[in-house]
């Protein structure tokens, strides 16, 4: 075991222990490191001198990307679904814009037809929000008609009922009924394109699982972007084996007990906010330039879901298992992209998919990590417009060169 994952194991067994023993100040500290771990779905390794150098330089900045980066500023019409168990689920629509809009680039990347009646349906991932389709959406927008939903307890979603009321862990096949909540709600009728990153696709695949009517009679084409169908428990988030295996034995306890004192927690989270930052640039990105907005915008994101949430939904990925549902989307067009760097859902899993789905485009893009979308924008966007052709739901091929990491 190195260093670093020797560090990790013993701190986090430490917190247990002082959570335990009713130490709860004393393990906030600790815990807000373990939470950034959990939250950026990694274990360890991030550069220490970030406690101490430029500290106030850094926090600094922090507001100043945030009071100036544009990411996550598009809107749409706004609405509520309803989960089975009363779950709110709040979501906004792009509709396609009327022939003669504003938007001649838009539509040059397309062609001038009018788009077919199609809707894509974007699924976020863990610890994220509808916001992380941020360059797809400004890419899309007033082209084809899109929906992008927050899942339970995440963005503008409102807590899981189930949770809250019976203290229930999430499952993935929550997850999917969901989805088909928030499709009836603005899907009601007519083809859907579905597309999810990470939880989303596993949620996808959950919705394929329970709904497989859905999937013959009205979806014509998926996108799967850095998920998996499986086998999440052998992901060693680039580190040894042995101190992650450890990990693993304590975090799923350490979790519970933390989530029921989420507000001390939270502190502690602050407390180590630029620890925090660098946890989530290891294991959301895998360039060395990426944008520090973009980089800062994912970090919101991820630090705006709170402990007891991150504790609620921790369990149901190594319960994932989904690769017998692939098969309801053998008989239309797949896309299934990823990171070769992805240290949280690892290309392997893509390629698996890929494996049960022989004619669906496997797309690995390199020198890029598990937030594909935000690292890679133009790839993904040109990907996923591809597809959106070859399903019909916009008229020609499309370029996105005007669609890279410029604000829109």
């Amino acid at each position: 075991m190195s260093e670093s994952s020797a560090a990790a194991v013993a701190s986090a067994a430490e917190a247990a222990a002082d959570v335990a023993a009713g130490g709860w100040r004393r393990a906030t500290g600790i815990a807000g490191v373990a939470i950034g771990v959990v939250a950026a779905g990694a274990a360890a390794g991030v550069a220490i001198e970030r406690l101490t150098v430029g500290r106030g330089m850094r926090a600094k900045a922090r507001l100043a990307l945030d009071s100036t980066g544009p990411y996550g500023a598009l809107r749409g019409m706004p609405g509520q679904a309803y989960a089975d168990d009363g779950t709110e689920l709040y979501y906004e629509i792009d509709e396609v814009e009327p022939e003669g809009g504003t938007a001649p680039r838009r539509r040059r990347l397309f062609g001038r037809k009018a788009p077919a009646p199609v809707t894509v349906v974007f699924c976020h991932g863990y610890c994220l929000s509808q916001d992380s389709w941020h360059f797809q959406r400004a890419a899309l927008r007033g082209v084809v008609r899109s929906v992008y939903w927050d899942q339970r307890s995440h963005g503008r979603s409102g807590r899981g009922v189930a949770q809250v009321r019976d203290g229930a862990a999430v499952t993935i096949e929550e997850l999917g009924r969901d989805l088909r909540a928030v499709i009836d709600a603005t899907v009601p009728e007519g083809p859907i394109v579905l597309v999810g990153h990470s939880m989303g696709g596993m949620t996808v695949m959950a919705l394929a699982d329970e709904f497989p009517e859905l999937i013959r009679e009205r979806v014509v084409g998926v996108a799967l972007v850095g998920t998996s169908s499986g086998r999440l428990g052998e992901v060693n988030f680039g580190l040894p084996v042995a101190g992650v295996n450890a990990v693993r034995r304590i975090l799923p306890g350490v979790l519970r007990a933390l989530g029921q004192r989420a507000e001390l927690v939270e502190k502690g989270r602050r407390a180590t906010a630029d620890l925090f930052a660098g946890i989530i640039k290891r294991y959301s990105f895998a360039a060395r330039d990426v944008d520090p907005a973009v980089a800062r915008f994912a970090e919101r994101m991820i630090e705006s879901t709170p402990i007891d949430v991150v504790a609620e939904y921790y369990p149901a990925f190594d319960d994932h298992d989904k690769t017998a549902a692939l098969a309801h989307f053998r008989d239309i067009p797949v896309l299934v992209l990823a990171g070769v760097r992805d240290l949280v859902t690892p290309s392997e899993h893509s390629e698996a998919i890929a494996g049960e789905l022989p004619d669906a485009e496997l797309v690995l893009v390199p020198d890029a990590g598990h937030l594909v979308m935000l690292e890679h924008p133009e790839q993904v966007t040109d990907r996923l417009a591809d597809l959106l052709v070859r399903v019909g739901a916009v008229p020609t091929a499309a370029t996105v060169s005007g669609c890279d990491s410029a604000p829109s």
